[in-house]
C-alpha cells in the first residue's frame, strides 16, 4: 500500500506543539478471551535508548549512563493457523522485529528530512524479514503450513509517530474527544467496500469479514506494508489492538474508556474487561500509550 505522511481526519499540529518534548507512559495486556483455549496474540512494549557502560574510570560516576533521547516501540501481532501455528507465527514475527530493532535498526534520535523516510523503510525491511522467517518455518514443518500473522508496529521518536501495518489488527489515536482510526483492515470485506460491492454497515456481520488478504506469512511469501507518519500533539493517546477488542467493543465505547482512564495500565484492563463482557469471542490484546509534557 502507498506510504502516507498525513491522515486527512487529523488536524495539523500547531506550531507551538511541533517538536515539543513528550513523556511517554505506556502499558500492554493480552488475554485469551472467553471462547478460545489458547492465545495466538503477541505484543511488545519497549524503550530504546543510548547507553554507555563504564568499565573503569578515575572519576566517580554511575556504572551505566543513559542519553536523554528515548525511542518507543510498540507491536501487536494476531496469529492465524491451526494446531497452534498462529501462536508460533505471531511469536516469530515479534521476535524477528525485536531482534531487528536491537541489532540492525539505525536508531534515529534526531530526525531530519530523508531520515524520517528511512525509519519507515527500516521497519518495512523488518516486516519483510519476519515474513520470510514465518514462511521458511512453515515450509520446514508441514503441520504449520499456511500459518501467518497480522502485525501492527508503532515507533515513537519525540513528537513523531511512525506506523507500519499488515493485516486487520488496528491502530487508533485519541485526540481530544475523538478517536481516529489510523490503519486499514487488509481483509476481503474491506476490499469489497473499496470496490463498492459492499456497504460499510454490512461489514460487521459479513461471513467473509475475517478473511485476511495481506499478512506476514500465509500460504506464499510477500506482503505489502501500510505506512503512516503522524505528528503527535500534547495529550494524544495511542491504542494498538487485535480484532478481539475492536470486533466487539464499539469505537465510541473505546474512546470513552481512554478518556476516563488516564493510567495506561488501568485503560488496558478496562478495555480487556469490556471485550470479555461482550462475550470475549477471540483473543484480546491492547497497548495504550499516552504522550504528555515533560515536568
Amino acid at each position: 500500500m502507498s506510504e502516507s505522511t498525513t491522515l486527512p481526519e487529523l488536524t495539523p499540529p500547531s506550531a507551538s506543539s511541533s517538536g515539543r518534548p513528550l513523556v511517554v507512559r505506556s502499558f500492554g495486556l493480552t488475554d485469551p478471551g472467553r471462547v478460545r483455549l489458547s492465545n495466538e496474540d503477541q505484543f511488545l512494549v519497549a524503550e530504546l535508548t543510548k547507553a554507555m557502560k563504564v568499565q573503569y574510570a578515575s572519576l566517580p560516576q554511575p556504572q551505566t549512563q543513559y542519553a536523554h533521547e528515548r525511542g518507543y516501540l510498540f507491536i501487536v501481532a494476531d496469529g492465524m493457523g491451526g494446531h497452534q501455528a498462529g501462536e508460533q507465527a505471531s511469536a516469530l514475527a515479534v521476535q524477528t522485529i525485536e531482534a531487528f530493532a536491537l541489532n540492525t535498526l539505525k536508531w534515529f534520535f534526531r530526525l531530519k528530512g530523508a531520515e524520517e523516510e528511512n525509519v519507515l523503510k527500516e521497519f518495512q525491511t523488518a516486516l519483510q524479514q519476519a515474513d520470510a522467517r514465518v514462511c521458511r518455518e512453515a515450509a520446514q514443518h508441514p503441520e504449520l503450513a499456511g500459518m501467518g500473522t497480522t502485525v501492527t508496529i508503532a515507533y515513537n521518536l519525540g513528537s513523531r509517530l511512525f506506523l507500519v501495518h499488515v493485516g486487520d489488527s488496528r491502530g487508533y489515536l485519541l485526540r481530544g474527544s475523538h478517536l481516529h482510526r489510523l490503519t486499514h483492515d487488509h481483509t476481503l470485506v474491506e476490499e469489497m467496500i473499496r470496490l463498492g460491492q459492499l456497504q460499510p454497515e454490512e461489514a460487521a456481520h459479513h461471513r467473509f469479514r475475517h478473511i485476511i488478504t495481506n499478512a506476514v506469512g500465509g500460504h506464499a511469501p510477500g506482503m505489502q506494508a501500510e505506512c503512516h507518519r503522524i505528528e503527535l500533539e500534547l495529550d494524544d493517546t495511542l491504542l494498538l489492538c487485535s480484532d478481539g477488542l475492536r470486533d466487539v467493543v464499539p469505537d465510541d465505547r473505546i474512546a470513552a474508556v481512554l478518556q476516563a482512564e488516564h493510567e495506561p495500565r488501568t485503560a488496558c484492563a478496562r478495555l480487556v474487561a469490556e471485550a470479555n463482557e461482550h462475550g470475549g469471542p477471540d483473543n484480546i490484546t491492547v497497548i495504550v500509550a499516552r504522550f504528555e509534557t515533560t515536568g
